[in-house]
């Protein structure tokens, strides 16, 4: 790819704001979109392209805001259209771009498509959400009467009981978020004009949310088939039947040539899709098909998990190496990649594949970021993570908010698990670690808020904040700036090849990023351990270091140190 050919987003940084813990301007404990407006400065000193946005819309915020229940408004606790125009606004005039949070498998069961399709069986909107029967010769309430034996996301079945009607209604997620049937044409076209009406309104494109699961693989009769049983559950795994089901791909195609195609403007659209492979990704990314400008896939964040999310095992680095070689080598013709370590569903990952102990936090949290970014893809950096936010104590479950750590905790503790593990376990790896408020300075709140924060504040903000970081050059904000100037003034970072070096190395992660005739060299410290550059990588006289996260390089490669070498 050809640095004046390539796509604008090629040569961008994405920063994700989850609203609600970002910046509260009314003293609610909420963030809000005011919030936001009062910290856009702080974007543009970081130097980032494109915002994107968590759900802002109206919800009962069963789960923050991945349950809409009006996909044209803006929910009271985040403000009002006139305040997000006014943001739209703020952002192009300052050079960033809009991307929305699209949450279009599902909607809230407040949804009036929902109330609507649950008022009677013979309601046009019926069709609008997957209702079956119970199975064939079962009551409806009966254990097992189900319609098929999968597990929700979120623990327990996907189908909920709607006892007026005697059918059910089928949820990948909680059972307050009912999934939306793609199948039904009035389905799409209504989610096609919703999505106008926000282009109209100066938005520059979607993420996408779980939009690899909008079709699923129903039988010319209507029927879903089960799925394999899962180890130690009473439920099965139908992935195989929702993930990237029979037409998804028309589905995206469709969905370009209504929404996007012949629109002034230059638009992004990015598809969240668990359990893509690399091959689908080409797929999805191809830009001759039409369908989405990039993936965000999960299989490195889930290369610490072992028979679930909660069984977590240590990180090892050649795996890390072989997933993220795979998804630079598959996509380096056709497609593109989504970078990222943290985002709102993800520990900090400083916390999860650095050290978040005093003596290396630093170190580790830009010998990461050094990493992400010097890959081929477009990074994104998620609230905090500039600033290495770490995982919060979160000392007993009433400190947890989030639904899936909790519908969690009471599968687990209900099927016999001891409570204190299981409390363990959601302090290593729940989504709450993420959704701390953003330590803005020392004060009390770390500044988000004047009122009580919606969940607690890391007490670490008096030492881990931005204001103490803005003016110290060695600080993990500036070094992220350091890291999105060069993507910008790089061509070779934004768009040169990618060859992994020392592969079978458990510490130390080296690759090369080159195009016409420039060659960068990256090297990275992923442990304590001091290693000897000289006996890593072949001598390069003359190599000059364009980036370091560690001062006065010398010929020993330091604990959690990241060097950027630009070969003569």
């Amino acid at each position: 790819m050809l640095p004046e050919e390539a796509p604008w987003w090629t040569r961008a940084v994405v920063y994700q704001v989850y609203p609600r813990s970002f910046m509260d301007s009314d003293g609610d404990g909420i963030g809000d979109l005011g919030g936001v407006l009062q910290r856009l400065d702080h974007l543009t000193a970081l130097g980032v392209d494109v915002l994107w946005l968590s759900p802002v819309y109206p919800s009962p915020q069963a789960d923050n805001g991945y349950d809409i229940s009006d996909y044209q408004g803006i929910d009271p606790l985040f403000g009002d259209l006139a305040t997000f125009d006014r943001l739209v606004t703020e952002l192009h005039a300052r050079g960033i771009t809009l991307l929305m949070d699209l949450v279009v498998n599902h909607t809230s069961d407040q949804h009036p498509w929902f109330l609507e399709s649950r008022s009677s069986p013979t309601n046009p909107k019926r069709d609008w959400y997957w209702w079956r029967p119970p199975r064939p010769g079962m009551a409806a309430g009966a254990p097992g009467a189900e319609p098929t034996n999968w597990q929700s996301f979120f623990s327990g079945p996907t189908w909920e009981l709607d006892e007026a009607s005697g059918e059910y209604y089928l949820h990948l997620f909680d059972r307050r978020q009912p999934d939306l049937n793609w199948e039904n044409p009035q389905v799409r076209q209504a989610v096609y004009a919703m999505m106008r009406w926000w282009l109209d309104r100066g938005v520059d494109g979607f993420r996408m949310d779980v939009i690899n699961m909008l079709s699923k693989d129903v039988a010319p009769d209507g029927s879903l088939p089960d799925g394999p049983p899962l180890p130690g559950s009473a439920w099965g795994d139908g992935s195989a039947s929702y993930l990237c089901g029979p037409r998804i791909h028309e589905f995206l195609q469709e969905m370009h040539r209504e929404v996007f195609a012949g629109r002034d403007g230059a638009f992004l659209t990015v598809g969240e899709m668990p359990g893509v492979t690399v091959e689908q990704a080409r797929l999805f990314t191809d830009p001759a098909r039409a369908e989405v400008d990039m993936v965000f896939q999960f299989e490195h964040v889930g290369l610490d998990h072992g028979t679930s999310k909660w069984d977590v095992h240590p990180l090892r680095m050649r795996d890390l190496k072989a997933s993220f070689g795979r998804w630079q080598a598959g996509l380096a013709e056709v497609g593109w990649n989504s970078l990222y370590w943290d985002n709102h569903d993800q520990p900090r990952a400083v916390s999860r594949f650095g050290d978040d102990s005093p003596r290396y936090r630093r170190d580790s949290a830009t010998c990461l970021a050094t990493l992400l970014h010097l890959h081929r893809g477009t990074p994104y950096v998620y609230q905090g993570e500039e600033l290495g936010m770490a995982n919060a104590p979160l000392p007993t479950l009433a400190d947890f908010r989030d639904v899936e750590s909790l519908n969690h905790s009471v599968h687990a503790v209900s099927a016999g698990a001891d409570a204190a593990e299981v409390l363990a376990a959601l302090r290593v790896a729940s989504r709450d670690n993420a959704r701390t408020p953003v330590q803005w300075d020392a004060s009390p709140n770390a500044g988000f808020t004047t009122g009580t924060p919606w969940i607690g504040v890391n007490p670490d903000h008096t030492e881990w904040n931005a204001a103490a970081q803005y003016t110290d050059p060695a600080s993990v904000f500036a070094h992220h700036v350091r890291l999105i100037e060069l993507r910008h003034t790089s061509p070779v970072v934004a768009v040169g090849d990618f060859t992994m070096l020392l592969p079978d190395h458990d510490e130390v992660y080296a690759f090369t990023r080159s195009l016409d005739g420039e060659s960068l060299v990256v090297v990275c410290n992923l442990s304590a351990t001091p290693h000897d550059l000289a006996g890593l990588l072949p001598e390069a006289p003359g190599a000059e270091l364009v980036l370091g996260n560690l001062a006065d390089a010398g010929p020993e490669l330091r604990a959690w140190e990241a060097r950027v070498l630009r070969l003569p």
